[in-house]
């Protein structure tokens, strides 16, 4: 048991170290990417909106229903 605390111990002193290291986004910069993300989300889910209703229509005009 104590193996495995002393392992734990280690581990997390490992992560902290690395997470120190990581060179994390400033807060504009934070904002700005995820304007961005929802931007192209909400284009995205738009245009899939479209081809869906689309391809409805045109399967709609195929069978006669």
């Amino acid at each position: 048991m104590k193996q495995w605390y002393e392992k734990a111990v280690q581990f997390i002193k490992e992560v902290r170290s690395e997470l120190a290291k990581v060179s994390w986004p400033a807060r504009n910069e934070l904002l700005v990417s995820t304007m961005a993300v929802i931007f192209f989300s909400i284009v995205l889910a738009g245009f899939i909106g479209i081809v869906d209703f689309s391809l409805v229509k045109i399967l709609e005009a195929v069978t006669g229903r």
